[in-house]
């Protein structure tokens, strides 16, 4: 965190210059003058909240002689995957292809050209659960059917904007008490703020290390949602006095 304090015997702001039409002539805002000392607190403000959006990569890797029938019993086993999804309630809006791919696979020996072996094919789709607790059933389904290449959790908050404005408003209220601090310390006092800027937020879609695992050989796989972390940093300028 950054905070800067200096003197400022006489500041003025610039003029501000708003045009309403081509012919309308530019209209200047009064200059301000700040008989004092201005102060910059950077603060970040926090919130929490449990996260209610899953979105997981599911596919299916396989392996042929040529390249027409790899890609081929590939397109079918993917046709299962996403079958099942289907069954399983997830919509279509929430079914997004993420990777199609098909590569030749080589054997190398010494002194002689790479030899094609065969071919590798790889299809798979971004899975959005908007209900995390049916998510790992979902999961043991799709291994069930043919999915053999499972990445992910990505946790979010689907509607983050409420939980922002609570971080940006908790971030002006640290910095208001870190700036009063300051000015008690300098013998001074906070008469205003003079200006906000949003230096960046996190919505909450990194939050820290989700549980994902086979608890056991019968039992479905479990996602534990935990708390994601959404906070907001502002650099705010103050007038003491």
């Amino acid at each position: 965190m950054r905070f800067y304090l200096h003197a400022a015997a006489l500041a003025t702001l610039p003029l501000l210059a708003q045009t309403a039409t081509a012919q309308t002539a530019p209209a200047a805002a009064p200059a301000i003058l700040a008989d004092g000392t201005l102060l910059d607190v950077t603060a970040e403000g926090t919130t929490t909240r449990t996260p209610d959006v899953a979105t997981i990569r599911a596919g299916v890797v396989t392996q042929g002689t040529t390249a027409a029938a790899t890609l081929s019993d590939n397109a079918q086993r993917m046709t299962r995957v996403i079958d099942a999804l289907k069954k399983a309630g997830v919509a279509p809006r929430d079914l997004q292809t993420a990777t199609v791919s098909l590569s030749p696979q080589y054997r190398y020996t010494e002194g002689q050209a790479p030899a094609i072996t065969g071919y590798q094919a790889t299809n798979s789709v971004a899975v959005r659960f908007r209900d995390i607790a049916r998510a790992g059933a979902i999961l043991d389904t799709l291994a069930a059917v043919g999915a053999n290449q499972i990445d992910g959790p990505n946790l979010a908050i689907d509607a983050p904007d409420a939980a922002l404005d609570e971080a940006r408003a908790d971030a002006v209220k640290t910095a208001r008490a870190r700036a009063d601090l300051y000015a008690k310390a300098a013998g001074l006092s906070v008469v205003r703020i003079v200006s906000i800027a949003e230096n960046g937020t996190n919505d909450g879609s990194t939050p820290g290390p989700v549980v994902f695992m086979r608890a056991a050989k019968a039992a479905p796989t479990p996602l534990a949602a935990g708390e994601a972390r959404v906070s907001a940093t502002l650099s705010v300028r103050f007038l003491l006095k």
